[in-house]
Protein backbone atom coordinates (compact mmCIF):
# COMPACT_ATOMS: atom_id res chain seq x y z
CA UNK A 1 0.00 0.00 0.00
CA UNK A 2 1.73 3.45 -1.31
CA UNK A 3 -0.29 5.71 1.49
CA UNK A 4 -0.98 5.30 4.63
CA UNK A 5 -4.10 7.04 4.86
CA UNK A 6 -5.87 4.39 2.30
CA UNK A 7 -7.98 3.57 4.49
CA UNK A 8 -9.48 6.64 5.56
CA UNK A 9 -9.58 7.66 1.88
CA UNK A 10 -11.40 4.82 0.97
CA UNK A 11 -14.41 5.53 4.30
CA UNK A 12 -14.57 9.11 2.89
CA UNK A 13 -15.12 7.83 -0.73
CA UNK A 14 -18.12 5.53 0.77
CA UNK A 15 -19.39 8.26 2.77
CA UNK A 16 -19.38 10.37 -0.30
CA UNK A 17 -21.09 8.63 -2.78
CA UNK A 18 -23.33 7.48 -0.76
CA UNK A 19 -24.05 10.91 0.46
CA UNK A 20 -24.14 11.69 -3.28
CA UNK A 21 -26.77 8.68 -4.23
CA UNK A 22 -29.87 9.76 -5.68
CA UNK A 23 -31.67 6.32 -4.77
CA UNK A 24 -30.69 6.44 -1.38
CA UNK A 25 -31.90 10.35 -0.85
CA UNK A 26 -35.46 9.32 0.43
CA UNK A 27 -34.37 5.83 2.70
CA UNK A 28 -32.30 7.03 5.05
CA UNK A 29 -32.67 3.52 6.98
CA UNK A 30 -31.86 1.32 4.08
CA UNK A 31 -28.55 3.76 3.62
CA UNK A 32 -27.54 4.09 7.38
CA UNK A 33 -28.11 0.00 7.28
CA UNK A 34 -26.31 -0.40 4.33
CA UNK A 35 -23.61 1.81 5.66
CA UNK A 36 -23.23 0.32 9.03
CA UNK A 37 -22.94 -3.11 7.08
CA UNK A 38 -19.79 -2.38 5.16
CA UNK A 39 -18.17 -1.13 8.75
CA UNK A 40 -19.14 -4.39 10.67
CA UNK A 41 -18.05 -6.45 7.54
CA UNK A 42 -14.51 -3.77 7.84
CA UNK A 43 -13.88 -5.01 11.42
CA UNK A 44 -14.65 -8.87 10.42
CA UNK A 45 -12.35 -8.62 7.74
CA UNK A 46 -9.69 -6.71 9.53
CA UNK A 47 -9.58 -8.97 12.69
CA UNK A 48 -9.29 -12.15 10.23
CA UNK A 49 -6.49 -10.77 8.22
CA UNK A 50 -4.78 -10.12 11.23
CA UNK A 51 -4.84 -13.54 12.76
CA UNK A 52 -4.50 -14.96 8.83
CA UNK A 53 -1.00 -12.74 8.35
CA UNK A 54 -2.92 -11.29 5.40
CA UNK A 55 -2.79 -7.29 4.42
CA UNK A 56 -5.33 -5.76 7.03
CA UNK A 57 -5.76 -2.20 5.20
CA UNK A 58 -6.12 -3.89 1.89
CA UNK A 59 -8.93 -6.26 3.69
CA UNK A 60 -10.36 -2.95 5.08
CA UNK A 61 -10.96 -1.56 1.95
CA UNK A 62 -12.17 -4.03 0.29
CA UNK A 63 -14.82 -5.02 2.78
CA UNK A 64 -16.03 -1.12 3.18
CA UNK A 65 -16.34 -1.28 -1.06
CA UNK A 66 -17.79 -4.74 -1.06
CA UNK A 67 -20.92 -3.19 -1.32
CA UNK A 68 -20.89 0.35 -2.66
CA UNK A 69 -23.14 -0.72 -5.87
CA UNK A 70 -26.29 -0.32 -3.36
CA UNK A 71 -25.44 3.58 -4.11
CA UNK A 72 -28.08 2.49 -7.35
CA UNK A 73 -30.84 0.95 -7.25
CA UNK A 74 -31.49 -2.78 -8.43
CA UNK A 75 -34.49 -2.58 -10.67
CA UNK A 76 -34.22 -6.73 -11.26
CA UNK A 77 -33.18 -10.04 -9.24
CA UNK A 78 -30.53 -10.15 -11.30
CA UNK A 79 -29.23 -6.96 -11.08
CA UNK A 80 -29.22 -7.49 -6.99
CA UNK A 81 -26.97 -10.55 -7.82
CA UNK A 82 -24.87 -8.77 -9.88
CA UNK A 83 -24.25 -5.88 -6.96
CA UNK A 84 -20.58 -7.38 -6.51
CA UNK A 85 -19.34 -7.40 -10.12
CA UNK A 86 -20.81 -3.65 -10.30
CA UNK A 87 -19.19 -2.87 -6.99
CA UNK A 88 -15.94 -3.61 -8.35
CA UNK A 89 -16.17 -1.70 -11.39
CA UNK A 90 -16.87 1.60 -8.80
CA UNK A 91 -14.15 0.27 -6.86
CA UNK A 92 -11.41 -0.01 -9.28
CA UNK A 93 -10.49 3.63 -10.83
CA UNK A 94 -11.22 4.98 -6.70
CA UNK A 95 -8.44 2.02 -5.97
CA UNK A 96 -5.98 3.41 -8.95
CA UNK A 97 -6.57 7.08 -8.11
CA UNK A 98 -5.28 6.46 -4.53
CA UNK A 99 -2.15 4.85 -5.85
CA UNK A 100 -2.72 1.25 -4.43
CA UNK A 101 -0.20 -1.73 -6.29
CA UNK A 102 -2.26 -3.12 -9.08
CA UNK A 103 -1.95 -6.80 -7.96
CA UNK A 104 -3.56 -5.41 -5.07
CA UNK A 105 -6.20 -3.66 -7.03
CA UNK A 106 -7.30 -7.01 -8.73
CA UNK A 107 -6.99 -8.98 -5.78
CA UNK A 108 -9.32 -6.73 -3.91
CA UNK A 109 -11.62 -6.45 -7.11
CA UNK A 110 -11.89 -9.98 -7.46
CA UNK A 111 -12.52 -11.02 -4.16
CA UNK A 112 -15.50 -7.90 -4.14
CA UNK A 113 -16.86 -9.29 -7.68
CA UNK A 114 -17.22 -13.07 -6.31
CA UNK A 115 -18.78 -12.36 -3.39
CA UNK A 116 -22.33 -12.53 -3.83
CA UNK A 117 -22.19 -15.45 -5.72
CA UNK A 118 -18.61 -16.48 -6.29
CA UNK A 119 -18.52 -15.41 -9.76
CA UNK A 120 -16.71 -12.82 -11.91
CA UNK A 121 -16.78 -11.01 -15.26
CA UNK A 122 -12.99 -11.01 -15.43
CA UNK A 123 -10.67 -13.31 -14.80
CA UNK A 124 -8.97 -13.96 -11.13
CA UNK A 125 -7.24 -15.88 -8.32
CA UNK A 126 -9.56 -17.15 -5.67
CA UNK A 127 -7.34 -16.65 -2.98
CA UNK A 128 -7.51 -16.59 0.86
CA UNK A 129 -7.73 -13.38 0.88
CA UNK A 130 -10.37 -12.91 -2.05
CA UNK A 131 -12.38 -15.16 -0.29
CA UNK A 132 -12.32 -13.67 2.64
CA UNK A 133 -14.36 -10.86 1.56
CA UNK A 134 -17.22 -12.43 1.11
CA UNK A 135 -16.38 -14.62 4.59
CA UNK A 136 -16.24 -11.22 6.61
CA UNK A 137 -19.89 -10.31 4.81
CA UNK A 138 -21.57 -13.80 5.72
CA UNK A 139 -20.43 -13.43 9.48
CA UNK A 140 -21.90 -10.16 9.68
CA UNK A 141 -25.09 -11.06 8.37
CA UNK A 142 -25.31 -13.68 10.64
CA UNK A 143 -24.76 -12.02 13.55
CA UNK A 144 -27.51 -10.38 15.98
CA UNK A 145 -28.90 -7.44 14.00
CA UNK A 146 -29.54 -10.07 11.36
CA UNK A 147 -32.25 -11.54 13.59
CA UNK A 148 -34.23 -8.50 13.94
CA UNK A 149 -34.15 -7.83 9.99
CA UNK A 150 -35.21 -11.36 9.56
CA UNK A 151 -38.31 -11.59 11.73
CA UNK A 152 -39.29 -7.70 10.86
CA UNK A 153 -39.08 -9.33 6.58
CA UNK A 154 -41.18 -12.19 7.87
CA UNK A 155 -43.73 -10.32 9.50
CA UNK A 156 -43.26 -12.23 12.39
CA UNK A 157 -45.49 -10.38 14.65
CA UNK A 158 -48.39 -10.86 12.62
CA UNK A 159 -48.06 -14.99 12.70
CA UNK A 160 -50.64 -17.18 14.63
CA UNK A 161 -49.15 -19.21 17.07
CA UNK A 162 -48.76 -22.37 14.24
CA UNK A 163 -46.78 -19.89 12.17
CA UNK A 164 -44.58 -18.90 14.67
CA UNK A 165 -43.62 -22.69 15.52
CA UNK A 166 -43.39 -23.56 11.66
CA UNK A 167 -40.86 -20.50 10.85
CA UNK A 168 -38.29 -21.29 14.28
CA UNK A 169 -38.68 -24.49 13.46
CA UNK A 170 -38.08 -23.79 9.60
CA UNK A 171 -34.99 -21.29 10.11
CA UNK A 172 -33.59 -23.75 12.77
CA UNK A 173 -33.19 -26.59 9.94
CA UNK A 174 -31.51 -23.93 7.46
CA UNK A 175 -28.83 -22.78 10.28
CA UNK A 176 -27.74 -26.28 11.18
CA UNK A 177 -27.24 -27.20 7.88
CA UNK A 178 -24.99 -24.19 7.44
CA UNK A 179 -22.61 -25.52 9.72
CA UNK A 180 -20.63 -27.16 7.24
CA UNK A 181 -20.09 -24.59 4.74
CA UNK A 182 -16.48 -24.09 3.43
CA UNK A 183 -14.86 -21.30 4.70
CA UNK A 184 -11.26 -19.50 3.24
CA UNK A 185 -9.44 -19.30 6.82
CA UNK A 186 -9.96 -21.13 10.54
CA UNK A 187 -10.25 -17.48 11.65
CA UNK A 188 -13.29 -16.77 9.44
CA UNK A 189 -14.40 -20.59 10.07
CA UNK A 190 -14.62 -20.02 13.67
CA UNK A 191 -16.23 -16.59 13.71
CA UNK A 192 -18.95 -17.91 11.73
CA UNK A 193 -19.51 -21.03 13.81
CA UNK A 194 -20.09 -19.02 16.88
CA UNK A 195 -22.47 -16.39 15.23
CA UNK A 196 -24.28 -19.54 14.04
CA UNK A 197 -24.76 -20.70 17.37
CA UNK A 198 -25.72 -17.48 18.26
CA UNK A 199 -28.60 -17.32 15.93
CA UNK A 200 -29.39 -21.09 16.63
CA UNK A 201 -29.64 -20.62 20.16
CA UNK A 202 -31.93 -17.18 20.11
CA UNK A 203 -34.80 -19.38 17.65
CA UNK A 204 -34.46 -22.76 20.05
CA UNK A 205 -35.32 -20.16 22.97
CA UNK A 206 -37.84 -18.83 20.75
CA UNK A 207 -39.72 -22.24 19.81
CA UNK A 208 -39.40 -22.80 23.62
CA UNK A 209 -41.53 -20.08 24.12
CA UNK A 210 -44.07 -20.29 21.16
CA UNK A 211 -44.21 -23.92 22.33
CA UNK A 212 -45.10 -22.60 25.96
CA UNK A 213 -47.55 -20.07 24.73
CA UNK A 214 -50.03 -22.90 24.29
CA UNK A 215 -51.76 -25.08 26.98
CA UNK A 216 -50.55 -28.68 27.04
Amino acid sequence: MREKNCVKLAEDFLKRKFTESEYFSDKKSEKDYRFEHSIRVANIGKEIAEKEGMDSDAMVIACLLHDISYINEFKTREEARNHGRYSAKIARPFLEEIGIEPEVIENICYGIAIHVDDEADFPGERTKFALSIGDADNIDRFDAYRIFENLKWAKYDEMSIGEKREHCEKVLKRLESYKTLDFATETGKAMWLEKLEYQIGFYKKLLLQVQNSELR
